[in-house]
C-alpha cells in the first residue's frame, strides 16, 4: 500500500483495498462522514443499512490513517475499570462495560451477516503485571469489572506462556481480527446499500446553512444534513477538544514464531512500561506465526529518535518469547487519551446542527471507534442512546483535573520552541535521510534532506496552532509536540488536528549556504 509517509509498516498493509477516485463536484446526500477508517466505515455502513444515502471521504486513500497501524484487540478499556468507577461512579462503568460488549458483539454479527473474511475470532484476554504497582492494582480491578458486569475470572497464572505472568485476570470471549480485510468488508456491504466513497477528499471546513451543512473539499463540496467527523481527532475544532487529550505514539513488532508455540490469547500487560500481545497467521500454509507486540509509548512530538523504543519493545520481546525469531514487521501508530480516562463520540460540543465526533479511543480503537459508530447512528436516526452522557464530547473534564493540567502544561511549554536554537545551524549539517529544525531569526524552518542531497524546507510552523513542529526519523514525518498534528516531508497533513499543509519556502542563498 502506497502511503504519503515513508515510516514503517505494518503487518496488515499486505493487504489490498479498492482505489476511490477524489471528489471534484458539489453533492448532496442526507450524512456526509469524513474519515475512512473503522469509525467512519462503521457508521457509514450502519447508515447505510438504516436506509440513509451516504458519502464517505477520506483525505488519503482507505486504510492508510490509524486503522492500519493498529493492533486490532477488542478488549477491557484501557483505562481501568476501577479508575473508571472512581471517576464516574459505578453506573457509568456499567455502561462503558455494555458499551464494549455490544460493539465486539457487532463487528462479529457484521462479519457473520456480510460474510466478511477478516481473522475474526473470539479468544481469553488475560491482564497481569511484572511489577509490584501494577500488580496491587489487579484486586481492584476485579471487583470493579466484577461490579460492572464484566465476566472475569482471577487466576494463578496465564497457561501456556514461556514465562510466570503471575497471578492475573482472565477476561473471557474477547475478540482480534485484521482490521484492513473488515474494512474491505465494510466497503463492499457499505456500497450495496447505495454508499459512495469518495478518498485523495480533504475536508477543509463544515459550513452551516439553516437547515443543512456544507463540507467543502479541495476540489467540491457536500451538503448534507448531518456530518460525522470519525478522523481520530476532529479538524473542525480548533481548541476546545484538543485540551481535553492528547496524542501520543505507540510502536510495535511483529516477529516470527514457530506455529503453536505461543498460545492463542490476547495479553495486557498493567505495569509501567506496559506492552500488550497478540498472534497473527500471515496464512493457512505458513510454518510460522507472527507474534505482534506493542508498547513504549510516548507523547507526540517529543522523541526525534524513537528507534530506541523498537529495542526497548524486542528486548521484553526475547527475555519473555525465547523462541521469538526475525522481526518481520515495525510501525507506530496514533492513540488519542482522554483527560479523564473515557472517549469522546457524540454531538460536537462547538455545534448545535448535526455534526458528530468520535475521538478519544485511549488504545482501544477498535471497540471504542465501532461503539461510536453505533451511538453517533443512533443520534443521527433521532433516536435515544443511554450511552449519551457518559460519552458526550461537552463533559467537563472535572474527572481528570489533575491530568488535564499536566497536559495542559506540557503542551504550553512546549512554545518555547520558539525561543530556542534550532537543532542544527547549518543545512549542511543534515545528513541525507534525515529532518532538522533550523532557526533564521524569527522564522524557524523545518528541512528534510532526501537521499540524493535535495532540500526540503518548510514553514516549521504547525498549521493548527502553530506550535514548532519536531522531526520524527521513525516515520519520516514532522509531528507537532502540542496537539499531535503530523506532516509529510513535504508538507501534506498525515494526522489532525491540522487541515492544511506546512507551508513551502524557498531558501535564500545565504540560509543554504551557511
Amino acid at each position: 500500500m502506497e502511503s504519503l509517509s515513508n515510516g514503517s509498516k505494518s503487518v496488515w498493509m499486505t493487504a489490498a483495498l479498492p482505489q476511490f477516485p477524489p471528489l471534484q463536484e458539489k453533492l448532496k446526500t442526507e450524512v456526509c462522514v469524513i474519515g475512512g477508517g473503522i469509525a467512519g466505515l462503521t457508521a457509514a455502513y450502519l447508515l447505510s443499512r438504516e436506509g440513509k444515502a451516504v458519502v464517505l471521504i477520506d483525505a488519503r486513500k482507505i486504510g492508510e490513517g490509524e486503522t492500519a497501524r493498529t493492533t486490532a484487540h477488542f478488549f477491557p478499556p484501557d483505562n481501568r475499570y476501577f479508575e473508571i468507577e472512581d471517576a464516574f461512579g459505578s453506573d457509568k462503568a456499567r455502561v462503558v462495560a455494555e458499551s464494549f460488549q455490544l460493539a465486539t458483539d457487532l463487528v462479529e454479527s457484521v462479519v457473520r451477516k456480510e460474510k466478511i473474511d477478516c481473522e475474526f475470532e473470539r479468544l481469553n484476554g488475560y491482564l497481569f503485571s511484572l511489577t509490584l504497582d501494577g500488580y496491587a492494582d489487579l484486586d481492584k480491578e476485579f471487583d470493579a469489572a466484577r461490579k460492572a458486569g464484566v465476566e472475569v475470572h482471577k487466576k494463578a497464572r496465564v497457561s501456556g506462556l514461556s514465562f510466570n505472568t503471575g497471578s492475573c485476570l482472565e477476561f473471557p470471549n474477547q475478540a482480534q481480527f485484521h482490521p484492513l480485510k473488515y474494512l474491505n468488508g465494510l466497503i463492499s456491504a457499505f456500497r450495496r446499500n447505495g454508499g459512495e466513497i469518495y478518498t485523495q477528499t480533504r475536508a477543509l471546513d463544515i459550513k452551516h446553512h439553516d437547515h443543512t451543512l456544507t463540507v467543502t473539499t479541495e476540489g467540491g463540496a457536500i451538503t448534507a444534513g448531518a456530518v460525522i467527523v470519525a478522523t481520530n481527532t476532529p479538524f473542525n475544532d480548533r481548541v476546545v477538544m484538543h485540551t481535553k487529550q492528547a496524542g501520543y505514539r505507540t510502536y510495535v513488532l511483529g516477529m516470527r514464531v514457530p506455529k503453536g508455540s505461543v498460545p492463542r490469547i490476547l495479553l495486557w500487560d498493567n505495569g509501567d512500561p506496559y506492552y500488550y500481545v497478540r498472534l497473527t497467521t500471515p496464512d493457512e500454509k505458513s510454518e510460522h506465526e507472527i507474534l505482534v507486540v506493542g508498547g513504549a509509548d510516548h507523547k507526540v512530538g517529543q522523541d526525534e529518535h524513537p528507534g530506541h523504543r523498537y529495542d526497548e519493545v524486542e528486548k521484553w520481546v526475547r527475555q519473555h518469547y525465547p523462541m521469538a525469531g526475525s522481526v518481520d514487521f515495525k510501525w507506530s501508530g496514533q492513540i488519542m487519551e482522554p483527560v479523564d480516562g473515557v472517549g469522546y463520540m457524540g454531538r460536537n460540543p462547538m455545534d448545535d446542527k448535526n455534526v458528530y465526533i468520535i475521538t478519544g479511543d485511549s488504545g482501544n480503537g477498535m471497540t471504542h471507534c465501532t461503539a461510536g459508530a453505533m451511538l453517533v447512528t443512533d443520534l443521527v436516526m433521532g433516536r435515544n442512546n443511554s450511552w449519551i452522557d457518559l460519552y458526550d464530547p461537552a463533559r467537563t473534564a472535572i474527572h481528570g483535573m489533575s491530568e488535564f493540567l499536566k497536559e495542559l502544561g506540557n503542551t504550553l511549554a512546549q512554545y518555547g520552541d520558539w525561543v530556542k536554537a534550532g537543532d542544527v545551524d547549518s543545512p549542511r549539517k543534515i545528513p541525507p535521510g534525515e529532518g532538522a529544525v533550523l532557526r533564521k531569526g524569527e522564522k524557524r524552518i523545518a528541512i528534510y534532506r532526501d537521499g540524493e542531497g535535495k532540500l526540503h524546507p518548510l514553514s516549521a510552523a504547525c498549521t493548527h496552532l502553530g506550535c514548532v513542529v519536531s522531526w520524527n526519523a521513525v516515520e519520516t514525518s514532522w509531528d507537532c509536540p502540542c496537539h499531535g498534528s503530523r506532516f509529510s516531508v513535504n508538507g501534506q497533513v498525515l494526522h489532525g488536528p491540522a487541515a492544511k499543509p506546512l507551508e513551502a519556502i524557498q531558501l535564500d542563498e545565504e540560509a543554504e549556504s551557511l
